[in-house]
């Protein structure tokens, strides 16, 4: 899982795979003889998206997406937006802040109670990978204890958390692929992809680039999920148990403990400038 902190309107976003471990050795293989097939040498992401790897990276994320579409891999994107600020928060939880998403985040994104539809003869188990925890070692324990105890909950449906590791994305091509997704959205939802340089009034290559690769992924979501929206929280259509079928999901948080602030919007922020 990544963690991008942005100074902006939507600041924070967090991604997620889930990954049966019978797969995971063959979808790891299969990416890594991509990107040894298109001389993509080092870790891919997608702050080194330009136009001369464009063609490259189309490839690579189009492969990715056979795997979620296939229903091999299951992606889980959540973003918070800074409209929405906190209410009477103490200073632990404030201080405690990310930590607390990433519980959530982890909890709920991917719907794991709803996981084992034959708890009577089956367990499930999950392990987590978690990649480039921004906390302290004594923030990273206080997550662990408390997906620890979800287990709790879990085992009534005969599900358990047994194992949660960090690990370095830079070895893992899966996380790498999950960081290009990323950074699409975030790019996309923070109109990136509509800054020009101040002299020519022109986009840079770069920015046409990721914009191209940003809408090969959202075709690619889209022939997933027919009338997808980047920017709200994915539908359920009544059914509770899509938190844990679907294989791609966007989550808007939004805490219960909030207030909207319009100033801190794009288009608040723009009438702040006029007056």
């Amino acid at each position: 899982m990544n963690l991008l902190v942005m100074e902006n309107f939507i600041a924070i976003f967090m991604v997620g795979a889930l990954i049966n471990l019978s797969d995971i050795n063959t979808i790891e293989n299969k990416l890594n003889s991509k990107k040894e097939e298109l001389n993509l040498h080092g870790e891919i992401k997608w702050t080194k998206v330009t136009d001369n790897y464009l063609d490259k990276y189309i490839e690579m994320i189009k492969l990715f997406f056979e795997f979620i579409r296939n229903g091999k891999i299951k992606v889980r994107i959540m973003f918070a937006q800074n409209a929405f600020v906190s209410d009477g928060l103490t200073k632990e939880q404030t201080d405690n802040e990310y930590t607390i998403l990433y519980y959530y985040f982890l909890k709920d994104s991917f719907g794991l109670r709803f996981s084992n539809n034959n708890p009577y003869k089956n367990k499930v188990n999950f392990s987590f990978y978690l990649d480039d925890l921004p906390c302290s070692e004594e923030q990273k324990n206080i997550l662990k204890k408390s997906l620890f105890r979800y287990n709790n909950e879990l085992r009534q449906n005969n599900t358990e958390i047994i194992e949660i590791v960090e690990i370095d994305s830079k070895k893992h091509v899966i996380q790498q692929c999950m960081d290009i997704v990323l950074g699409s959205i975030n790019f996309k939802l923070n109109d990136f992809d509509k800054l020009k340089d101040e002299i020519t009034g022109k986009k840079s290559k770069r920015t046409k680039a990721k914009e191209k690769l940003y809408k090969v992924i959202n075709k690619n979501i889209r022939e997933i999920k027919s009338g997808f929206n980047i920017g709200i929280t994915t539908g359920i259509n009544g059914d509770q148990t899509n938190y844990w079928k679907h294989s791609y999901r966007h989550w808007n948080f939004i805490s219960s403990y909030s207030h909207y602030d319009e100033t801190l919007t794009k288009r608040g922020s723009k009438k702040a400038t006029k007056k």
